[in-house]
């Protein structure tokens, strides 16, 4: 079977200011158009479809839209929470989701079969997919003991309960005959964050190691870091990334879709699909007469000035580059001040440093020199 594995769209995300509506539904189109010459038996969402738990109705309308769009061009769909995602707004969707042919997994409910999606390929193939939404620290525990499993003890780690979480989901796998497929949104330890994702969910606290997936799973699709990549586990684990860049950080990441052909006797295949519809993030350094020269028009641009500061320097460079969304002064321009005292510092005596604070500070009180030197010297004999 062939399986089109995508992830963190963050529909609604706004770029220093900027908001990127357009390039979204240019991504999403672009997304939709892949699928169509792919033609995958099933699509995976891997979580955090918005930027945000509260969307705009306007973002909504946009994924839902993608959503449908994707189910239109014969694929199964299926799409989960992540963490920025409202998982309990998802599921009010389902409804909807249902109608429209698409399995919606917001969060956790109190049956594990609900997070067991089974289905059957146009050549009779069958497969079945643990869908696992993201789960917070708090929220892990509740599952736990919901499910009723053995050792649910809230000093257990996270990565303790989503491993016997996905064990309950997945206990199935043993079927044969099945693709056995697991989705999940969350972070593996030794996987490359990839430089742009909110640090929140990412610690530590939060990460995983490969061994929470069963070693008979076929394929794990993964969401949450946005860096397209293989993680070394017990069968085959892949986050797709995200198929637009969300900030600065990410600009080195190649934006892309994967496409895996798996079965039950075949190990599953991965190839990146570009996804290009997005503006690209680049960061330029140079004077004002150098940043002239830059030629990026399909680009935000974050920019470093190598001017001295000074007012009005600023709206000179959004002159030259309207794209400009981030300006700041080059670190190199800026004179290490705290270098510069300890220098001034170096081989002076306390007397001379307080003469010259009390000259910076004009203070011409009568005595407090005195003082200090008699303080000093009281202070010196008892050392």
């Amino acid at each position: 079977m062939r399986i089109l594995h995508t992830s963190d769209w963050h529909v609604g995300k706004v770029l220093k200011g900027r908001d990127r509506r357009d390039e979204h539904i240019r991504v999403l189109a672009q997304i939709v158009e892949i699928a169509r010459a792919e033609r995958p038996d099933l699509v995976i969402v891997a979580g955090d479809l918005y930027d945000t738990a509260a969307p705009s109705p306007a973002s909504t309308q946009i994924v839902t839209r993608a959503l449908s769009a994707l189910r239109q061009t014969g694929a199964r769909v299926v799409a989960i929470g992540g963490n920025h995602d409202n998982g309990a707004a998802l599921d009010a969707l389902r409804p909807w989701a249902d109608a429209a042919g698409i399995e919606l997994r917001g969060s956790v409910r109190d049956k594990p079969e609900d997070l067991l999606i089974r289905g059957k390929t146009a050549e009779g193939e069958q497969w079945q997919l643990a869908a696992l939404p993201f789960l917070s620290q708090r929220y892990a525990i509740r599952a736990v003991e919901m499910y009723e499993l053995t050792a649910a003890e809230t000093v257990q780690t996270y990565a303790d309960h989503i491993q016997r979480l996905i064990a309950r989901i997945a206990e199935s796998f043993d079927e044969p005959g099945t693709v056995n497929l697991l989705s999940a949104h969350l972070t593996v330890v030794g996987a490359s964050t990839g430089g742009g994702e909110r640090e929140a969910h990412t610690v530590m606290g939060y990460a995983v190691p490969a061994t929470v997936f069963p070693a008979n799973a076929h394929y794990v699709a993964l969401g949450h870091l946005h860096r397209s990549q293989r993680v070394i586990g017990p069968c085959p684990v892949r986050y797709s990334g995200s198929p637009l860049a969300v900030d600065f950080g990410e600009e080195e990441n190649v934006s892309s879709v994967a496409i895996v052909d798996v079965g039950t006797t075949k190990a599953a295949q991965v190839r990146d699909v570009p996804v290009t519809a997005g503006r690209a993030l680049r960061t330029v350094r140079g004077s004002l007469d150098q940043l002239a020269t830059v030629n990026l028009p399909d680009a935000w641009l974050r920019v470093y000035v190598r001017e001295a500061p000074r007012v009005g320097l600023r709206e000179d460079v959004q002159e030259l580059l309207p794209d400009a969304l981030e300006i700041r002064i080059d670190p190199d321009m800026v004179p290490d001040r705290a270098g510069a005292r300890m220098a001034q510092r170096a081989g002076r005596s306390p007397r001379e440093l307080f003469g010259d604070y009390l000259d910076s500070r004009e203070n011409a009180e009568e005595g407090v020199r005195e003082l200090f030197d008699e303080l000093y010297d009281e202070v010196s004999s008892h050392s």
